[in-house]
């Protein structure tokens, strides 16, 4: 029998207590519309799975169960657009998500983009393992798919400087996502990563997308989100909803904007920004 040593039990209290800290400086920054340039030296995480650590204390933030979640930086637009190079996961808290139509706010908000995303609902749970998640498995556990409109933010300064450990701490720039109806076409008989997507800042610019600009196609980038959350032991779980990243350029936004994004035969979603 192993006995861990009370310096190792100290070391591992002021860890989480500094996690704790730098989660509640990006939610207190978050809530009162403010920035900070980056965290303390002595909260900044140096990995990803310590960028996972902090994000994970979000939850306690949230008065219902966690919604699901979102990639972060999945096609090389995203990836420039925050200065990172590679994928990040973030958590979806409840109370961020709208219906479609939904008129927000971007007070405060200085990305002001929107990221047209396919999401998908898991039906099943697909439980932590040693082992990599397949696409298949991965397709046969969704249950629906989602047409999304993502408006990211940041709490830092400069969202580009901090880095991805950071980033992932700040909840991989989550904010309000809006979610429409569960997709009624046969959505499993067409090749998502073909799909065609356009949109519309109405009276301003219109933007092309496809699902391929997503690692490829929506369904590798869901792929990768199970397995990045099975390496830090967390399962995907039935009624979670995954949003897969931006299929275009992000779209830039005004206050007063009316965004409206065509997905072709699998319908549209709209947003509308407050003037």
């Amino acid at each position: 029998m192993t006995h861990t040593k009370p310096c190792q039990q100290g070391e591992a209290a002021t860890l989480r207590s500094n996690q704790e800290k730098a989660c509640a400086m990006l939610w207190r920054h978050w809530q009162d519309g403010a920035v900070l340039d980056a965290l303390p030296a002595e909260l900044v995480p140096a990995t990803r799975e310590g960028g996972y650590a902090i994000q994970a204390h979000f939850e306690s933030y949230s008065a219902k169960p966690l919604a699901g979640w979102k990639i972060a930086a999945t096609s090389a637009a995203g990836q420039k657009h925050i200065n990172v190079d590679g994928p990040l996961a973030g958590r979806l808290l409840a109370e961020r998500l709208h219906g479609s139509g939904a008129r927000l706010s971007i007070a405060g908000n200085r990305m002001r983009v929107c990221e047209p995303e396919f999401g998908f609902r898991f039906g099943s749970d697909l439980p932590a393992r040693s082992s990599p998640y397949e696409i298949p498995e991965v397709m046969a556990a969704v249950a629906d798919l989602h047409l999304t409109i993502e408006l990211p933010d940041s709490r830092y300064t400069d969202f580009t400087l901090v880095g991805g450990p950071s980033l992932i701490a700040d909840n991989a720039c989550t904010r309000d996502l809006v979610v429409g109806e569960a997709v009624t076409a046969d959505w499993r008989a067409l090749d998502l990563s073909t799909q065609p997507v356009s949109a519309r800042v109405a009276g301003r610019y219109d933007r092309e997308g496809a699902g391929a600009n997503v690692l490829g196609g929506p369904a590798i980038a869901l792929t990768w989100l199970v397995n990045e959350l099975s390496g830090l032991g967390i399962g995907a779980r039935r009624g979670e909803l995954v949003t897969t990243g931006t299929c275009m350029v992000p779209l830039e936004i005004e206050p007063g904007d009316r965004v409206e994004v065509d997905y072709g035969d699998l319908g549209s979603i709209g947003v509308h920004i407050e003037p």
